[in-house]
């Protein structure tokens, strides 16, 4: 009996371990899964003949290396910046590990210790990134085998609110780290480039230059630059492609009010608000607004939004953003800090929610001296508040490349991610048949 270890089982593990345990049966498996919520551990595996429960602290190498000793296939869904130290283990171990996070340079350094040790380590297996490298390398690689030359790829994802659960008027609820939603496009400049002329986008500025994108059947998005697209150029083998851009996708009007925030310094992670504790939201958002005693903060406020944008008032008035009876209560928090906690306590999901998963591609390129433009779309809905979209779709390739490794399909060693035709081919194909399929237009 082969064993697979998940160190983790948080939200975006629920469908990969469900996929798991139902082929555990006929593959022999033992699948142990991780978690210091012992609790929640048990109601995912719900009594598994071929299961275990474990708590353990994963993060510390002397308690997970035994289980990973027994193991066949480790699939680290923990924290990213664990990844690293678990693969050493794995090396040292001789076991093959899975995680659906990017491949960082630490990562990416360990690529001749794995090869040399036999075993392979799969990153960037999840959706974005993931799903979007496998989806998009097959029709990349379809249309070189055509004798095609690319000239432009845009490439859009976003997670959001089905829209049986858009209830809001930001048409937008959390489905994944909160954190990293108020955080979006800082650390840098978005950059990019489009017909041979490199791009850049400052952060005051990424939630301003938007791509309109309409889905069908889903109506419009807009699309916000990501902050590095020019990488893709080389993990894509598109190095002299004259365009490549990627981007995040929300619900069309939610970048132009997103941007008031980032405007007012509301966004900022990088410095202390004094006496922050005791702020209410009126007192948050007064912060950042002129002092001026005889005018009301509404009123401060729509002066701030300027004649052009009062229309997104109902936006602001709706988050709570002018309530002076609660207070948010978080000692020596930075500006970033204070509005998640605002946020959260509104775009929570709710128990009966569904989740939405979007994700968009557009290729240009030339094939017997025609232009052509395809596009490809895939919408994923979740089905409740575990099994959710952004479950389904990080943790199924996950899960579905783990058994392909088990089962000898994929032989690859070494430091990688999912961009070879033995290994997004049959991901994708069970990827259509569990409902996570794309549809392609041809102009």
């Amino acid at each position: 009996m082969k064993s697979i270890l998940i160190l983790g089982a948080g939200l975006s593990a629920s469908s990969m371990i469900r996929y798991l345990l139902e082929h555990a049966e006929e593959n022999s498996w033992m699948v142990r899964v991780v978690d210091r919520d012992l609790d929640m551990v048990k109601r995912k595996i719900n009594g598994h003949p071929h299961s275990e429960a474990l708590s353990f602290n994963a993060i510390d190498p002397v308690e997970r290396r035994p289980f990973i000793e027994k193991s066949d296939v480790v699939i680290s869904m923990l924290p990213a910046r664990y990844h690293v130290e678990v693969a050493r283990d794995c090396i040292a171990l001789k076991k093959h590990l899975i995680t659906p996070s990017y491949i960082s340079p630490e990562m990416h350094a360990l690529d001749a210790e794995a090869k040399e040790a036999g075993i392979l380590i799969m990153n960037e297996i999840g959706v974005d990134p993931g799903i979007d490298h496998m989806s998009a390398m097959k029709i990349i690689h379809h249309i070189e085998d055509q004798g095609g030359e690319l000239l432009a790829f845009r490439s859009f994802c976003g997670g959001l609110i089905a829209p049986e659960s858009d209830d809001n008027p930001w048409q937008y609820k959390f489905t994944w780290n909160p954190r990293n939603v108020v955080l979006a496009g800082q650390g840098g400049a978005a950059k990019f480039i489009e017909q041979g002329e490199y791009k850049y986008i400052p952060y005051s500025s990424v939630f301003e230059r938007i791509e309109e994108i309409e889905i069908d059947g889903f109506g419009d998005f807009d699309g916000y630059a990501n902050r590095d697209s020019l990488s893709y150029r080389k993990t894509y083998g598109l190095d002299e492609i004259p365009t490549i851009y990627r981007g995040t996708l929300r619900r069309r009007g939610f970048c132009e009010a997103w941007n008031v925030f980032i405007e007012l310094g509301m966004t900022d992670d990088l410095y202390v608000m004094e006496h922050s504790e005791t702020m209410t939201p009126r007192a948050f958002i007064n912060s950042f607004l002129p002092y001026k005693t005889s005018v009301q903060i509404e009123e401060k406020f729509k002066h701030f939004l300027g004649a052009n944008r009062q229309h997104l008032f109902p936006r602001f008035e709706w988050l709570g953003i002018f309530d002076k009876d609660r207070v948010l209560g978080i000692k020596d928090a930075t500006p970033a800090q204070l509005l998640e906690k605002l946020l959260v306590e509104k775009w929570a999901m709710q128990p009966n929610d569904k989740d939405m998963l979007v994700m968009h591609h557009d290729f240009e390129y030339r094939l017997n001296d025609y232009k052509h433009r395809l596009t490809s779309a895939m919408v994923c809905v979740g089905k409740d508040a575990t099994f959710t979209a952004m479950s389904d779709t990080v943790g199924l390739p996950v899960a579905i490349a783990a058994k392909l490794i088990l089962n000898d399909v994929i032989q690859l060693k070494g430091v990688t991610l999912p961009i070879q035709r033995e290994v997004y081919t049959p991901i994708l194909e069970e990827l259509d048949g569990l409902g996570i399929s794309f549809s392609e237009k041809s102009y």
